[in-house]
């Protein structure tokens, strides 16, 4: 069974994560989230890191705001895909904890989504991606997902040309 980590820096982050929980339940993966923080308790955090290919997982989604360090440590301590979300924590709206994430040194990449729930959805359908390539079911489910968005365009279209 496929399964993607979600890790968090703060409780704050999980209005954003929701948006990865619904692409990710939709897929039908499975998904474990954990509130850990590289600053605050980077035991836990590292000890989470290193055990996540013995607990399943397949991609690790991250969300942080401000520093941002928590994608950057994460992929430090596996060879899992990582997936970084950055979030608006700071006057900067994001744009800190972009940077942060983008700017990995060479040798630890992080895949970095979009500030905020467009990006989490995005790192959502990425991890999908990423399983869809070993499951044909998942794989079936990101074609539909993908199809039905494409439909909706041209229903959109169709309503938009009605109203000329």
């Amino acid at each position: 069974m496929s399964k993607v980590g979600i890790i968090m820096g703060s409780k704050n982050d999980f209005e954003i994560a929701r948006e990865a929980v619904e692409i990710l339940k939709e897929f039908g993966i499975e998904f474990e989230v954990i509130v850990s923080s590289a600053h605050r308790t980077p035991e836990r955090t590292l000890e989470w890191a290193k055990t996540a290919e013995d607990r399943g997982l397949d991609a690790i989604i991250a969300l942080a705001g401000a520093a941002a360090h928590l994608a950057g440590v994460v992929a430090s301590e596996t060879n899992l895909p990582i997936i970084a979300v950055p979030v608006s924590a700071t006057s900067l709206n994001g744009l800190d904890a972009l940077l942060s994430m983008v700017q990995m040194p060479g040798g630890i990449p992080v895949a970095t989504m979009a500030i905020g729930k467009a990006g989490a959805k995005n790192a959502g359908i990425f991890a999908g991606q990423i399983i869809a390539r070993s499951n044909k079911e998942v794989a079936k489910k990101v074609a539909k997902y993908k199809e039905d968005m494409k439909e909706k365009v041209y229903k959109d279209n169709e309503a938009v040309q009605e109203m000329l």
